[in-house]
């Protein structure tokens, strides 16, 4: 589901934290969404268990930071029998703690 260029960024994000007590607050690498609802996932890290990290927001108004396994991203289907997608127009301006602040005011993520 996701491109090998993003796919290696959020691996060396992932890497670059692992062990930390200070982790990186890094940019989100990927927008993934439902093209008919209010989902989307804001992704920096990849684990090489396919264990993403980053901000999640169902589209019920409680975005939070956590984890989501990337193959059942894959796998989801919505209500009209659509897969998910990549928002191929996404450049991110925040950090991902920036964007979960705003997605907490707003109880949705805005980007």
């Amino acid at each position: 589901m996701i491109p090998v260029v993003l796919r290696a960024e959020m691996i060396a994000n992932f890497r670059a934290n692992f062990g930390k007590a200070r982790m990186t607050d890094f940019r989100p690498v990927i927008k993934i969404f439902d093209p008919a609802g209010g989902a989307t996932w804001l992704l920096s890290e990849l684990a090489p268990n396919e264990i993403a990290f980053g901000l999640c927001d169902l589209g019920h108004g409680c975005p939070e930071l956590g984890y989501v396994s990337v193959h059942e991203l894959a796998a989801q289907r919505n209500r009209l029998d659509l897969l998910l997608e990549i928002d191929r127009h996404f450049r991110p301006t925040k950090t991902l703690s920036e964007y979960a602040d705003d997605a907490r005011r707003h109880r949705r993520i805005v980007a």
